[in-house]
């Protein structure tokens, strides 16, 4: 059987031909293309141009880059999280993520907000460091059963390993991080 293709008339094993018929009718499956605009996406303010960048959720991890002025976007900075898009950042996560659930008004958690800071540079690349205000967010604080804040909880492939609340330095989150 011949058909027709852009590039000439061939047989059905030729390099040009089309997918069978069936297939190639089918209205059904989503395009490639339209798969990869219904992913989340988070909206993360560079620190050095200011622009808006929109990063696929599952490359959050990936040390992402401004499309403006090319510097790196998170640069060791801990990624503030909500509950729409919680799942879709840690569950596409390849990196260890490490959750630290605060308030605003508590002493412990602000007190411990620059050893956290300084944990996400010493970990850049090595995991994601991710911040969620339990006050704005209490979905995501009943399902992981926060009692006390501050609590850091370890995720691997979206389960949780490790549990610790209370503030703590930095180098004791390096170290529930690893």
């Amino acid at each position: 059987m011949r058909w027709r293709s852009g590039c000439a008339s061939v047989t059905d094993a030729g390099p040009c031909a089309p997918l069978d018929r069936a297939r190639a009718l089918d209205l059904n499956t989503p395009h490639p293309i339209s798969k990869r605009m219904d992913t989340p996406k988070l909206m993360i303010g560079c620190p050095h141009c200011g622009a808006t960048n929109r990063v696929p959720a599952e490359r959050a991890g990936e040390s992402p880059h401004c499309g403006k002025c090319g510097q790196p976007l998170l640069a060791g900075h801990p990624l503030e999280l909500s509950d729409d898009n919680f799942d879709a950042v840690v569950g596409a996560a390849k990196l260890p993520v490490l959750v630290d659930f605060w308030a605003p008004w508590c002493g412990p958690c602000r007190a411990m907000a620059p050893a956290f800071a300084q944990a996400a540079q010493q970990l850049d690349g090595q995991a994601l460091l991710v911040k969620v205000n339990s006050d704005d967010n209490p979905a995501l604080s009943q399902r992981f059963g926060i009692r006390s804040i501050p609590t850091l909880v370890k995720l691997q492939q979206g389960r949780e390993v490790r549990r610790q609340s209370g503030a703590l330095p930095a180098g004791a989150i390096v170290a529930l991080a690893r």
